[in-house]
């Protein structure tokens, strides 16, 4: 019942946000970006996927490695 409840409220979450996401969407209309501010974008998007895919891969490597078996000992 208690994982039920989670994906519950998960779901309701999800669809605020895209609901809200949808709104705002509409709601700016005719706004226009320049092509330096989609060039910013994208590289700001290939950044970020960039650096949390290599966080999230130096994490297991760490883990696979045993170099956090001695964290907080």
């Amino acid at each position: 019942m208690k994982t039920g409840s989670i994906i519950l409220l998960a779901l309701a979450a999800l669809a605020a946000v895209g609901g809200v996401s949808a709104y705002v969407w509409v709601s700016l209309g005719d706004v226009e970006i320049s092509w330096l501010g989609l060039l910013a974008m994208g590289f700001g998007v290939v950044f970020s996927l960039g650096l949390g895919i290599g966080l999230m891969a130096l994490v297991y490597f760490s883990n696979k490695r045993g170099y956090d078996d001695e964290a907080g000992h």
